[in-house]
């Protein structure tokens, strides 16, 4: 028995396991781990939650929703927005995350430049507005069987000819299948305007890949039951490939100058990309590197000091000469800018060197340059600006 379904005394009812919409959906996210892709749209989003799992993913930076109905997106897009984690510990990439109110069979400029768009199949909804039920084709424009023969002609050019993005997935339900569906010989649902068996998808699918210059692979989720293989998949599923680069004059034509989308949401994540954010993020790491360095330090020469010296009263008052003996080549470091901590005085010196040899002070800085300039009047430093500066007053009165 195939680990994604299970059969109950070969009836033909069929469970899937896991739900297929999570292997819809999982589908969608080993593809963009494959891929990598930038900049995702998701062609009929409805409740937004395929959207909500590739916002975990860290190679998009930019996410958009596209929806005819504009109250599901609205009770959902709550679930878009940032935590307050995303603040507390900021992403090094950027995130933007929008949903517009719109068609699939009209044009807007701001579904350009995306490198991969789903067309995922979606739970049929009836939505009920004032009392009214609303005409179910209206609601639901991205799953291709609910499509008007109008739409469907229009749905090829929109997506593969103007939005044209390198990468595009169409999930539609298998006819084939039906007959394992009780009560479903025909239609799954009667709202479907048709419904495709494998030759018919496939037929189309490679059509539209000839005309718009894709390549198409066909796959599926929703195993067949042993024996039963030709039926193929419950859900097939269609991913498209663009052949050749998008030339600039390409991407240029028909391009139109009038939105016809309405924004209904949008998110712009906190990332370290915004110096804001990065200088924010580097003087807490200064500051807690710099801190763990003294705290050693100290912790070092009070070892030392105590080998001279076990009797606590006596202690305190010799820990300020102990501290001043280890400065005595204060001069030295200061000129050679040693990468030692060193103390004089009441002051512990940490230098920027030390800090920025840490890793992941590096990795948000990149040079040595961009730290001193992003933590300049955040942070204390010595007068030409080479350490970390921090009294050991408070220090002594905890000991």
């Amino acid at each position: 028995m195939d680990k994604n379904f299970q059969e109950e005394q070969f009836t033909g009812i069929i469970k899937f396991t896991p739900p297929l919409y999570k292997q819809r959906y999982q589908f969608i996210k080993d593809l963009v781990g494959k891929y990598e892709p930038k900049k995702v749209a998701d062609l009929g989003c409805a409740d937004c939650t395929l959207l909500q799992m590739l916002k975990f993913c860290s190679c998009i930076e930019v996410l958009a929703g596209l929806d005819i109905c504009t109250s599901v997106m609205k009770e959902n897009m709550h679930r878009l927005s940032p935590l307050p984690g995303d603040y507390l510990q900021p992403a090094e990439r950027p995130l933007t995350v929008t949903l517009h109110q719109g068609s699939v069979a009209h044009k807007d400029p701001c579904m350009l430049g995306f490198d991969l768009v789903t067309c995922i199949e979606l739970l049929l909804r009836i939505l009920k507005y004032s009392g009214v039920v609303l005409d179910i084709h209206k609601l639901i424009l991205y799953r291709i069987e609910h499509l008007e023969q109008s739409e469907l002609v229009k749905f090829p050019e929109v997506v593969f000819g103007f939005m044209a993005p390198r990468i595009v997935v169409i999930s539609t339900p298998n006819s084939e299948f039906n007959a394992l569906l009780p009560g479903k010989a025909l239609f799954r649902h009667p709202d479907h305007k048709f419904e495709w068996n494998q030759a018919q998808f496939q037929s189309w699918a490679l059509e539209t890949a000839r005309r718009y210059d894709y390549s198409v692979e066909f796959t599926g989720v929703g195993h067949p039951p042993t024996g039963m293989e030709d039926v193929g998949f419950c859900t097939q599923i269609g991913v498209f490939v663009r052949k050749y680069p998008q030339t600039s004059e390409s991407a240029q034509s028909e391009k139109p100058t009038e939105a016809v989308y309405k924004t209904v949401f949008r998110a712009v994540y906190p990332s370290l990309k915004d110096e804001k954010y990065l200088k924010n993020a580097v003087v807490s790491e200064v500051i807690f590197t710099a801190q763990n360095i003294k705290q050693s330090l100290l912790d070092r020469l009070m070892a030392e000091h105590e080998e001279y010296n076990n009797d606590p009263v006596e202690r305190k008052f010799q820990f300020q000469p102990s501290m001043n003996r280890f400065s005595e080549d204060l001069g030295k470091l200061v000129v050679e800018k040693s990468m030692e901590p060193f103390v004089h005085g009441n002051m512990v010196y940490i230098p920027l060197t030390t800090i920025f040899s840490f890793p992941k002070v590096n990795r948000l800085c990149g040079t040595f340059e961009k730290l001193c300039k992003l933590i300049a009047g955040k942070v204390t430093l010595s007068s030409d600006g080479s350490a970390v500066m921090f009294n050991t007053e408070l220090e002594n009165e905890e000991n």
